[in-house]
């Protein structure tokens, strides 16, 4: 029985944090900036996003971090939700995890893995490079987990290094933008206004994965201290990260050779290193995607297991093969993925992506209050810092997102929503069927 316990709790508190700073890390901080340059075109706002972003990140991982020491099972949203609010809401919450949780971020960032490589070798094809890279990992992390955190650890360590190789070298550029990060007339304004309102969406997105240990929690070797640990210390890294990565960008680069485009990594590294240069950085910056791209492939079928263990009429997800993974919840959500590929562009994926994941984990972090109304006396070997302010915080500025993006991007966001209520209803049906069955 002991034996059994140590192979299902495998993962260090180091391996989690990497798993979080992974999935944090990738596409949409090198794309993001392209597109939030549309709407801002001034300094101070285009940092402050990040800053935000990232403070609005570490106050859903210090709500989420009590709730995971608390109630320490693998299943994310999906757990947590059912467990505290209502098992509806949950299978909605773990249904909008699976599938645009992970596998849209998966797609979106193969995808822009397709593109940096285009860039430097103009004879590939995007999409295929796209559809090849999930096959790869979805063949990797469904037969061999020694393999594939393997891979997951030291890949992750590549991506930082790289990431802090193009800072350090963009520090040293001789011929820079003329920039300041202080604010300047009419910033503040910008900065209330719903284009920075619905440019924090493509920053949630960046910061997507922040919340990552709570996904795979059943395999944290010592739950109530490593999951509030990983994630504070992978968001908090990712975030001075990400500030400077931007900074970096505006500070080589011109706004106008960035705007609109989604590979601003490598136009930045043609600025930083030249033309030669920047192609090795473009498959520097493609290597460090495969990291994204494999760690959301591994977690999400974590959340179609734990739901499949709980419905009997998905119960083949909960399917295992003898090293403990999850084989059947692998192929559904390599299906999805191909889907995803075959059918959306790059932006309709990552904004419907966003919106429906910021009403998710909103969700989840107002469990935080329901928890401590209805179970005051139950162990909590964390305990969010700052209650009540702190998920409060969180909650504000997501609601204050999606009240400007339903009012700026009206179709997403109904498709946003539209995902979460169909969950719901998904729910009742199989419910139903579930009771149709055992009459």
């Amino acid at each position: 029985m002991a034996e059994n316990l140590s192979h299902k709790r495998h993962i260090s508190m180091w391996t989690a944090s990497s798993f979080v700073v992974a999935s944090m890390i990738g596409t949409g901080v090198f794309t993001s900036l392209g597109f939030q340059l549309n709407d801002i075109q001034s300094v101070f706002p285009l940092i402050m996003l990040w800053i935000v972003g990232g403070i609005v990140a570490l106050c859903g991982a210090l709500s989420y971090s009590e709730l995971g020491a608390a109630l320490p099972r693998s299943g994310g949203e999906y757990h947590l939700l059912s467990r505290i609010i209502h098992p509806a809401i949950g299978f909605a919450g773990g249904f909008v995890s699976a599938t645009v949780g992970f596998s849209a971020p998966a797609v979106l960032a193969a995808m822009a893995l397709g593109k940096y490589l285009t860039a430097v070798f103009p004879s590939l094809e995007p999409l295929w490079v796209a559809f090849f890279m999930i096959l790869l990992f979805h063949i990797l992390h469904a037969f061999s987990l020694k393999w594939g955190t393997f891979f997951q650890g030291w890949s992750t360590a590549v991506k930082v290094g790289l990431i802090f190789i193009f800072i350090f070298a963009g520090f040293m550029v001789t011929s820079h933008q003329d920039i300041s990060i202080f604010p300047k007339p009419g910033d503040m304004k910008l900065m209330m206004s719903s284009g920075f309102a619905v440019s924090l969406v493509w920053v949630y997105y960046a910061y997507t994965g922040w919340n990552s240990t709570v996904y795979f929690a059943g395999e944290v070797k010592n739950p109530q201290l490593d999951i509030p640990r990983s994630l504070l210390l992978g968001t908090t890294f990712v975030m001075v990260l990400y500030i400077l990565l931007n900074y970096i960008f505006l500070y080589t680069t011109p706004m106008l050779d960035m705007a609109g485009q989604v590979e601003v990594g490598y136009i930045s590294g043609v600025r930083v290193f030249g033309k030669t240069g920047a192609g090795i950085i473009g498959i520097g910056i493609s290597i460090l995607l495969l990291s994204t791209v494999s760690s959301y492939i591994f977690i999400g079928p974590r959340i179609m297991q734990t739901m499949g263990e709980d419905h009997s009429y998905i119960g083949f997800l909960a399917k295992q093969n003898k090293q403990g993974i999850p084989v059947n919840a692998f192929l559904l959500q390599l299906v999805i993925c191909l889907v995803f590929i075959f059918t959306s562009s790059f932006e309709q994926v990552l904004m419907y992506t966003g919106i429906a994941l910021i009403i998710t984990n909103s969700a989840t972090v107002f469990a935080v209050f329901v928890l401590r109304k209805r179970e005051p006396e139950l162990p909590r070997p964390y305990r969010v810092w700052a209650y009540p302010w702190t998920p409060m915080l969180f909650l504000s500025v997501n609601v204050w997102i999606l009240f400007y993006t339903f009012k700026e991007q009206i179709v997403e966001s109904i498709i946003g929503v539209s995902l979460f209520l169909a969950s719901i209803v998904l729910f009742y049906i199989g419910r139903k069927f579930e009771q149709n069955k055992n009459i």
